[in-house]
């Protein structure tokens, strides 16, 4: 069996600063998401598909889409991993502790999957099809942060 090596690259005190707008849709469900601690999704007037995120055009039918509507806050996973292997967290630059679960939640009320992370603390709850609810901050500041993780419900 032969000797296997990690390689580890890092940039070190070099940082990559991206900066992108989410647009008026998006910039309409992280407002909400800060101000009221809501989620939005937007409904298809042709074949009635509710997205989250929010999108202009519809992925089904190519409608344009305006109405907005409440979703969630609970949910179920739809898919998820728990991952155990340490990697350097493209956001923070630093190593992500792990394990840690992450995984795509319907939203009570969506069609779509919301992709987040997921409290792994009874990994024996953590399945396809379980309830869970969003945990919040206590910093309110608009981004995808607002949101700590999901967590298993009985």
């Amino acid at each position: 069996m032969a000797e296997m090596e990690h390689i580890v690259i890092e940039s070190g005190e070099k940082e990559q600063p991206f900066h992108y707008a989410v647009g008026m849709y998006g910039s309409k469900f992280f407002k909400e998401l800060k101000e009221r601690r809501v989620f939005l999704g937007i409904k298809c007037p042709t074949c009635k598909k509710v997205y989250v995120h929010p999108r202009k055009v519809c992925g089904e039918c190519y409608a344009e889409m305006t109405e907005f509507v409440e979703v969630g806050p609970k949910g179920k996973i739809g898919t998820f991993t728990i991952l155990r292997y340490a990697f350097i967290d493209p956001e923070t630059g630093e190593q992500k502790p792990v394990p840690y679960g992450y995984g795509f939640i319907q939203l009570d009320g969506a069609d779509t999957l919301f992709q987040h992370y997921i409290s792994i603390d009874d990994e024996s709850k953590v399945k396809i099809g379980a309830r869970v609810e969003p945990v919040f901050s206590e910093e309110h500041k608009g981004t995808i942060k607002d949101i700590l993780y999901f967590r298993v419900v009985d």
